[in-house]
């Protein structure tokens, strides 16, 4: 098998640039991602305050709850509509509690709605979206992600997903 850094194909740098090119190039793109993600939650957001202003003068205008008249014409939310609002919540705090989220989404005593935000927490905590610390969330940093080698880290170097520590090929 012949030596990848011998071939000049990864732009006329070796390897390791091509990789540090590419990575910069995924995290310019998720960021973007990240972005458009927010707009459309504010936007989603927005529409979603414009129903509940509607079913408030629907039930003020009939005296009955609106909600349970039209409960069987509105849509479930879409999949995953809990981890984008919960982000957008988190991101515009300086840290926020379970109980804090919970209260400021009006979960609080829901218990369905409880484990839907517990759960949503754990999977944004896992995909490195949000982080803990001191029982608070917090957005993660914009270029947190997956692992990479270290900085000192040569092409042939692997890092052991337990403890972190390198061995040389």
């Amino acid at each position: 098998m012949s030596d990848i850094n011998s071939h000049s194909d990864f732009g006329g740098g070796n390897f390791a640039e091509y990789i540090a090119r590419e990575r910069d190039r995924l995290r310019a793109e998720r960021e973007q991602i990240f972005n458009q993600q927010e707009e459309l939650t504010r936007r989603l957001d927005a529409i979603n305050r414009e129903f509940a202003a509607i079913e408030a003068y629907e039930t003020a205008k009939t005296g009955k709850n609106a909600r349970q008249a039209s409960a069987g014409r509105q849509p479930r939310a879409r999949r995953g509509s809990r981890r984008e609002a919960l982000l957008a919540l988190i991101r515009q705090s300086d840290g926020l509690s379970r109980g804090e989220i919970l209260e400021q989404m009006g979960l609080k005593g829901d218990k369905a709605g409880e484990m839907s935000v517990s759960n949503a927490l754990t999977a944004l905590a896992k995909s490195n979206q949000v982080r803990r610390e001191g029982g608070k969330y917090y957005p993660a940093a914009p270029d947190q992600g997956e692992a990479e080698l270290p900085l000192d880290a040569h092409e042939g170097d692997q890092i052991h997903e337990a403890g972190g520590e390198m061995a040389q090929n």
